[in-house]
């Protein structure tokens, strides 16, 4: 095997030029990670607040040349002599060695055993790498922060984005009311997704339909989330995935709020896989770029319209 690899690195930090398709080094596992092979790449909002700087504070202090990504979904090529669950050749996905130094645009990465799972058998690569990180989220804000359970009522803001679309489709199957915002467009998409009610954000306040929400998930902050503490039952919870964490807001209102940093999570990654393979989640991908056209890629994700996912194919 040749020792090194076509990725995607920056130099420096910046707009998206600084993303160079070059030769790199091929990197080694350690006895507890797998060298996976990948085949597609996920790349999410957080991939270009982090080539900008903005998101630095996830990398080391001088972390140059870097790969950016950490959404991933591959073969494994050699497993470390203390993995036990997985061996070569078999198909993992996961979202890899975040916080950190990711390493997903390039045709391999090292990654822990831990933080992937046997990718799901009903979808392929492309729709795989779409999931880790924001399936990983979703559960993580709605199950575990929010504490979300079966007749409940949730509201999900940027409904039709990467995180949205999944957790429309984890609050739905775990029972709840789903209520979901965006613009006009993406009114027939939410609802084939199962949503309850929908809301237009671009011609109706949400705070003037919404009302009584046991759970919110927040990926927008600002204004949007300011008007919804207001929507809130008393013992309701706002849930961010946006720094900062907004308790004293919450406390103003008589409300719960929570921040969280997703972690990688193979155990939950594992149910995910299941959910997908049974029907229940289904990854949609908005456009699929080479891995030589990430520029493009992170144009495209920038604008802040994407309808599910955005995805890199990094082989065949």
């Amino acid at each position: 095997m040749s020792e090194s690899m076509k990725a995607v690195r920056i130099h420096k930090y910046g707009d998206p030029d600084v993303l160079t398709f070059e030769a790199a080094p091929r990197p080694e596992p350690k006895e507890t990670e797998l060298l996976i092979h990948i085949r597609a790449a996920g790349v999410n909002p957080v991939d270009w607040k982090t080539r900008t700087g903005m998101a630095s504070r996830l990398l080391p202090e001088d972390p140059f040349p870097l790969i950016l990504g950490w959404d991933v979904s591959g073969v494994v090529e050699a497993a470390g002599n203390l993995v036990t669950d997985f061996k070569a050749g078999d198909e993992v996905y996961g979202m890899v060695n975040f916080p950190g130094v990711g390493g997903a645009y390039a045709e391999y990465v090292a990654a822990p055993a831990d933080h992937v799972s046997h990718k799901p058998t009903s979808v392929d690569h492309e729709h795989a790498a779409a999931l880790p990180l924001a399936s990983l989220t979703a559960w993580q804000a709605l199950f575990e922060a929010g504490g979300l359970s079966p007749g409940q009522k949730v509201l999900i803001h940027a409904a039709a984005g990467g995180v949205g679309h999944i957790a429309v489709q984890l609050a739905k199957w775990k029972g709840a009311h789903v209520t979901g915002t965006a613009s006009a467009r993406n009114g027939a998409f939410l609802r084939e997704l199962g949503v309850d009610e929908f809301v237009d954000y671009t011609t109706v306040k949400f705070e003037n339909v919404v009302q009584d929400m046991d759970v919110i998930l927040d990926s927008m902050s600002g204004e949007t989330r300011e008007r919804s503490w207001g929507v809130l039952k008393k013992s309701g919870i706002l849930v961010t995935i946006l720094r900062p964490s907004p308790e004293e807001a919450a406390a103003a209102h008589q409300v719960r709020a929570a921040h969280i940093l997703v972690r990688p999570e193979s155990n939950q990654l594992s149910e995910l896989s299941k959910l997908v393979d049974a029907g229940q989640i289904k990854p949609v991908i908005d456009r699929v770029f080479p891995l030589k056209d990430a520029r493009k890629a992170h144009e495209h994700i920038q604008e802040g319209h994407t309808r599910g996912k955005i995805v890199l194919r990094i082989s065949e």
